[in-house]
């Protein structure tokens, strides 16, 4: 099918991207060459603007009841009580900001919930289907897949690599993956039981004389296990054996009992950035464009976004307008540079064992990546993530500026009374007045008049908000 996209790989990224497309009647196919569905905590931190992304997807109710809050630490010194602390302190919603926590969930459960809602959209994830080999042309790729060693061949307008780290797309394409690997530093990741820990807590263990040496337990929502964090000391195995040894060595107790390890990794430093995120009809996009270390939660919020971006640009230049496709590269390679910065900050903190090295602040959330031009200082312009409101809607009912967005349009807003109401196709257009305004359009009521201030707005602002969340131009 010429109009297709072909996305490699089904993870957060590939499902993301996935179900953008779908929702927006693009046919897309999803290969992926694991034989079964990753099973395991990895990515296990949802940043909030993650969540507001899940929220116009359909799958934030989901992600919401699946997953925790993020735990309270509980410190143990040589075996003795420390003190709480949390990576993430609370905070309270605002009009502009409905989700402005952390959200704890692990990944393959979030995966699994983006396949569900995939899965509404008629479209599933092929497993056990590698992509063997592919070429481009002017009007498409041609991409050879493989599985139980039968070849197909197949014809796509657009050909997207989310397949990781070792991506086959990027190698096929030569483009270089620049950075480094740190081999001097390992960390052992792993899922298992500890019934002995109550399972409301997170843990930190570790000994008087080096506290930030220690091992981490994190509580995983929807069982008992807790995601398990330690350097790995020498040419240890990552086995239960070994966590166990870990365990017992660090916590200074002998009645924590590790079972069930059902996931586990070996985590070396590797921050890496592609040299580019495009090559003429084929995208890179995840970890396949980046790599980054698991301080501060970034890596599967980065993908997620890169999708969140490219999926509307694609469907555009599917209905013939191809000028937004290079905006991806330089849209998402800079965001992606600078994530990359603030992860590593975070682990050279861990590594130096700074006390402040487990804290988490507001440049992790993602909430303030913004497109816009450095150059413009104005509080609120073109390229920066379009902020929530309370509203009301022609009947007098709450509604939410975040409910005007969700689905695969363009929003245009027309603050105070509009002489002349825009009409495009896939643009869905609303006058914003402040209560006893009269409007004869379609209009919201701007009811404690959060949107005219979150949007810096005067009578006669106009604003369009692009399919992603983000400010295209105001006027």
């Amino acid at each position: 099918m010429q109009n297709q996209v072909l996305v490699a790989g089904a993870g957060p990224t590939g499902l993301t991207l996935a179900l953008d497309l779908a929702r927006r009647n693009i046919p897309v196919r999803v290969i992926d060459h694991a034989t079964e569905f990753f099973a395991g905590s990895r990515g296990d931190g949802i940043q909030p603007r993650t969540l507001e992304v899940f929220d116009d997807l359909g799958v934030l109710d989901a992600v919401l009841t699946a997953g925790i809050p993020t735990p309270i630490m509980r410190a143990y010194l040589d075996g003795e009580f420390a003190g709480e602390r949390r990576m993430w302190e609370p905070i309270a919603p605002t009009p502009a900001l409905p989700y402005p926590n952390p959200w704890v969930l692990g990944q393959s459960r979030t995966e699994a919930i983006l396949r569900d809602r995939l899965a509404e959209f008629g479209v599933r994830v092929e497993l056990g289907t590698a992509l063997a080999q592919f070429t481009q042309d002017a009007t498409g790729v041609t991409a050879t897949l493989t599985r139980d060693g039968v070849e197909e061949t197949v014809r796509a307008a657009y050909l997207v690599g989310a397949d990781g780290g070792r991506s086959t797309v990027r190698k096929s394409l030569g483009i270089a993956f620049e950075g480094s690997t740190d081999e001097s530093l390992r960390m052992l990741l792993g899922d298992v039981r500890a019934d002995a820990l109550d399972h409301e807590f997170g843990y930190w263990f570790a000994g008087a004389d080096r506290p930030m040496e220690g091992i981490a337990m994190s509580p995983l929502p929807g069982g008992r296990q807790f995601q398990f964090a330690a350097p790995l000391i020498g040419d240890a195995e990552p086995t239960l054996a070994v966590l166990q040894e870990y365990v017992d060595r660090y916590s200074g107790r002998t009645d924590i009992t590790l079972t069930d390890l059902t996931w586990v990794t070996v985590w070396r430093p590797n921050v890496r950035l592609a040299e580019r995120f495009r090559d003429g009809r084929v995208f890179l996009a995840g970890d396949a464009a980046h790599v980054h270390p698991p301080t501060g939660g970034q890596g599967m919020n980065t993908g997620i976004q890169d999708a969140y971006n490219l999926g509307w640009k694609l469907a555009a230049a599917l209905h013939g307008d191809e000028s937004l496709l290079d905006s991806y590269e330089s849209e998402r390679r800079t965001v992606a540079a600078r994530v990359l910065g603030v992860s590593s900050a975070l682990l050279d903190k861990l590594v130096d064992g700074d006390e402040d090295a487990m804290e988490r602040g507001p440049e992790t959330q993602q909430l303030d990546i913004s497109y816009r031009d450095i150059n413009d200082h104005r509080p609120l312009v073109a390229g920066d993530r379009a902020p929530d409101a309370p509203l009301k809607d022609m009947a007098g009912n709450p509604i939410r500026l975040f409910d005007l967005f969700r689905g695969p349009h363009a929003t245009v807003l027309c603050f105070g009374e509009a002489v002349e109401v825009p009409d495009e196709s896939g643009v869905e257009v609303y006058v914003v007045v402040r209560p006893g305004t009269a409007a004869s359009e379609r209009h919201v009521i701007d009811i404690e008049g959060h949107a005219f201030t979150a949007y810096a707005a005067d009578p006669g602002t106009r604003i369009r908000i692009r399919p992603d969340g983000y400010l295209g131009h105001r006027a």
